[in-house]
């Protein structure tokens, strides 16, 4: 770990940290609500009204120091889950006039200080002519082959800032239509990776979902006797990517990313409503925020049926003022669960480990149990302390050193880089969330559990450059094993 020294806290700390346990609401621990497992596929078609619109569902955030160039960090997003490689003709477009945003809190208030903001138009030349994406091969963006196109702006947002327009007409690589129309899909997508003013590079694309677990958690926790694990639900799956990398100076509060490390990091997104008439639709009215997305198996398994829409349309810092399941989080029903099925005990409540964890991150300043300094924006030696309020966001120290040899549980396992201090591509989140509800600590892990679902990687292996994501899947998913 590479901690950075806190100040001495005030009043106004340890009230923000009462409100972490009093009010906290909707907090970002990895527990379930009634009925709930250990995971549904992270954030996919997690709330009502989003999975029936799953072009703008978040699926997944990842945020890290990026190994190869340890002066910026990578940020990931995705959405539009569950893409079946085949799934043609019109495959898997973002929607046209929405706001794909990543938003950063460098001071600890639950409220973007910079959201980067990316909106896409469509170019469809096919007409009445063709029901094809691509009538020939395309080994190139520009191929006359192509027929289906779609462009960018990207903007970066600051508070009492004009917007700053990064990318005017930035072109997205397509959907993957399979190795015969186009045989190199990595070049696709290098040509549409798009270098930034000041550095850092950006790129929208498909990519395989680099989420992986066994859904198998629903018959029984994993049939009663761990004996339905080892297989990846999502082996197969594409997703719509955003990654965007840029300088840590950009992101660190004051632009110091000394006295100022750590960053909170979520996805969401917003749209407007769609006027129907026949065989159209026309946006109108304003936008309304419809996805949000931070650490990941949150909405999910926290939040009950009845308020999935409701967290979805939330920003950060509403979270502690939300008290519907601060039950849920401080008496959760996993371990519970766990105990009825597998006859292990369930850790004492209340878990305020867990409110640490994942609402106000993990810092001696916040009077926590933990006592360590990994994770929080109350390390930033700048900040207001009286503005610092507890929100679910996925927490990053940009100060943590790149770990060589990433160990798949993070922090659990000693790697001090890794979830929850930021969500790394390789970081099984499922057998972290399954140790953290059963009480495990760095160092001490649960011995009866350590298997966990039996999942430990993706199926397809990252890459060791941006954006880092596996290409596409290209066989169908009942063909992909």
């Amino acid at each position: 770990m590479n901690p950075v020294p806190s100040r001495a806290r005030s009043t106004s700390l340890r009230t923000a940290a009462a409100l972490g346990v009093m009010s906290l609401a909707l907090a970002g621990s990895l527990l379930a609500g009634p009925g709930a497992g250990v995971s549904t596929a992270s954030s996919h078609r997690e709330a009502p009204l989003v999975a029936a619109d799953p072009q703008v569902d978040n699926t997944d955030v990842y945020a890290f120091t990026s190994p190869d160039k340890p002066d910026t960090v990578t940020l990931t997003a995705n959405w539009l889950p569950f893409q079946e490689p085949n799934g043609g003709p019109n495959f898997y477009p973002w929607a046209d006039g929405a706001h794909y945003d990543i938003n950063i809190d460098s001071q600890g208030t639950g409220r973007p200080d910079i959201t980067y903001r990316w909106t896409f138009h469509t170019e469809d030349q096919r007409g009445t002519d063709t029901f094809l994406y691509n009538n020939g091969v395309v080994n190139n963006l520009t191929d006359p082959t192509l027929l289906f196109h779609q462009y960018y702006t990207l903007q970066e947002l600051r508070p009492d800032c004009a917007p700053r327009t990064l990318v005017e007409h930035g072109t997205a690589a397509p959907s993957d239509t399979g190795v015969a129309s186009m045989p190199d899909y990595g070049r696709l997508r290098d040509q549409a990776t798009v270098q930034l003013p000041g550095g850092g590079q950006t790129v929208a694309t498909q990519a395989a979902d680099p989420f992986f677990l066994d859904l198998r958690v629903f018959d029984l926790l994993y049939g009663g006797t761990l004996k339905e694990t080892g297989q990846n639900t999502l082996a197969g799956y594409n997703v719509n990517t955003l990654s965007i990398q840029v300088p840590k100076s950009e992101l660190a509060y004051r632009g110091d990313a000394t006295r100022n490390p750590v960053i909170g990091v979520w996805s969401s997104t917003e749209k407007r409503t769609m006027k129907l008439s026949p065989g159209e639709q026309h946006p109108a009215g304003p936008y309304v925020q419809v996805s949000r997305l931070g650490n990941p198996l949150v909405n999910e398994v926290v939040v009950p049926a009845g308020l999935k829409d409701a967290f979805n349309a939330l920003p950060p810092s509403e979270d502690h003022n939300q008290p519907a399941v601060v039950a849920k989080v401080l008496d959760p029903e996993v371990p519970k669960l766990v105990q009825g099925i597998y006859h292990l005990p369930a850790p004492a409540t209340p878990r305020t480990d867990l409110q640490e964890i994942f609402l106000t991150g993990i810092a001696k300043a916040a009077n926590g149990p933990l006592a360590v300094d990994l994770n929080s924006q109350l390390m930033n030696q700048d900040i207001d302390v009286a503005s610092f309020v507890p929100a679910e966001e996925l927490r990053l120290n940009m100060s943590t050193p790149v770990t060589a040899q990433p160990d798949r549980l993070g922090v659990l396992n000693g790697d001090f880089q890794g979830f929850p201090n930021g969500r790394r591509l390789t970081d099984d989140v499922v057998d972290i969330a399954l140790q953290v509800m059963e009480g495990a600590t760095p160092g001490h892990l649960i011995a009866a559990l350590a298997a966990g679902d039996g999942v430990n990687q993706a199926d397809k292996p990252f890459g060791a450059t941006f954006p880092y994501l596996a290409l596409p899947y290209a066989k169908a998913v009942n063909q992909a094993h």
